[in-house]
């Protein structure tokens, strides 16, 4: 058996009855306000941390009787498992009525016997209302780092807007009726690039560790990098963090393609997210944040100022919830086809706010990265992954070796860190 959702010899061992883990009702689960309540108080010295996570937005219209078996990689080892299920785009009440977590084995099978039901305040059902989510009660057993982890859900009456992450770059699931609980792939024939209605995944590990969230666009999301490999930046960043003995372990990947900043299109904007997307996330010591391509190719009128009317919210707010903001400079885009200038004017102003101003608590300078030393307006070929402005997976390592680690550790206190 590979490594994965249990480690050997805890999987079975680790199954306890109902009523040795303690759990909130479902109702308190799921609450209009748009983030999920807490499970119990940690006990002393641990505490909740994301360990995966994907940013929610419109994924088409809901589908009833449906099935979705989810395919996520960890990054943080830890414990008692829980899972995030979204209806945040959603404009009425959606039901599970059948959800499970394993272990994939290849495709869509699991590797037998890991795949476990999930409860929510002791029931095999939750229904989450319109705009909010809901978590799972704790699902006893250790999480291994970089595991290949499988959520299935399944809705028997859903309709309207459907709520999911659109690209994924991640092959998961779907097959019509309630196929949830089985380990095999027959029924799970149909392909889907998105992931629906699951948006983050948490474990429960030392107070000493927490998590990074990267909050971005299509870079960050990882369009050019090679699907169903795990090769977007972030991702590189959790491989370099789970070989160091460092405080954070955790990475969520909180990129939306085509996401801007100062305007919704592509999802909400990042002002408009923060507060689900990144801050009500547990264990998040440290926010990344990366975008504003978006808003300066678009030529709507934005100018740098605005820009870092933005970027300075967005620290104020994390701040404020006891995080650590760590700005990366805006990448080159010259030979994509909405370059242009005035466009490279405004680029170089809001860099030159980034690497100078002191206003974040550290900078990552992704700019000098991947531009060429001949033309600094251009990326680099070799990191270019075909259209002069999203990286392919050279340059997707690239700019997570640049990540100093040690920047992302913070020494501010929250008291928000749970979810």
């Amino acid at each position: 058996m590979r490594a994965g959702l249990f480690r050997a010899g805890c999987l079975l061992a680790v199954l306890v009855s109902a009523a040795a883990v303690q759990t909130t009702p479902a109702t308190a689960n799921a609450n209009a306000g748009g983030s999920a309540t807490a499970a119990p108080a940690a006990a002393a010295g641990r505490h909740d941390v994301v360990t995966w996570g994907a940013s929610a937005d419109r994924v088409g219209d809901a589908v009833a009787d449906r099935s979705y078996r989810l395919i996520v990689r960890t990054s943080v080892a830890g414990d008692n498992l829980r899972v995030r299920l979204s209806n945040a785009l959603g404009d009425r009440p959606l039901t599970f009525d059948s959800a499970y977590a394993g272990l994939r084995k290849s495709g869509a099978e699991l590797v037998p016997g890991t795949n476990r039901r999930l409860t929510f305040g002791g029931t095999r059902s939750v229904t989450v209302p319109a705009g909010a989510t809901a978590y799972s009660d704790p699902l006893p057993g250790k999480l291994a780092a970089a595991a290949d982890l499988v959520v299935s859900v399944h809705t028997q009456a859903a309709g309207g807007p459907a709520t999911g992450h659109g690209m994924a770059m991640q092959t998961s699931y779907a097959a019509d009726g309630d196929h949830t609980g089985e380990d095999g792939a027959a029924n799970w024939t149909e392909r889907v690039g998105s992931w629906f209605y699951l948006d983050a995944v948490t474990v429960r590990t030392s107070t000493a560790v927490g998590a990074v969230v990267a909050l971005g666009d299509s870079i960050t999301d990882g369009w050019q990098s090679s699907g169903d490999l795990n090769r977007r930046w972030p991702d590189y960043l959790a491989r370099r963090l789970a070989a160091t003995s460092g405080p954070v372990r955790g990475v969520a990947n909180e990129g939306i393609s085509g996401n801007k900043v100062l305007a919704d299109g592509a999802g909400q904007s990042a002002l408009n997210r923060l507060d689900r997307d990144v801050l009500s996330h547990p264990g998040v010591r440290t926010v990344f944040l990366f975008e504003g391509v978006n808003d300066i190719k678009a030529h709507t009128g934005v100018t740098g100022a605005d820009m870092i009317a933005g970027y300075r919210q967005i620290i104020a707010r994390a701040h404020q919830a006891g995080k650590c903001v760590v700005g990366a400079t805006v990448a080159p885009f010259k030979g994509w086809s909405e370059w242009d200038a005035a466009a490279e004017s405004v680029r170089q102003e809001v860099n030159e706010f980034i690497r100078s101003s002191g206003e974040f608590d550290a900078v990552t300078d992704f700019d000098r990265i991947l531009r060429s030393p001949y033309d600094h307006e251009r990326i680099l070929p070799v990191f270019d992954g075909g259209d002069r402005l999203h990286p392919n997976d050279k340059g997707m390592q690239a700019m997570a070796d640049s990540v100093d680690l040690d920047s992302l550790r913070c020494d501010r206190t929250s008291t928000a860190d749970v979810p």
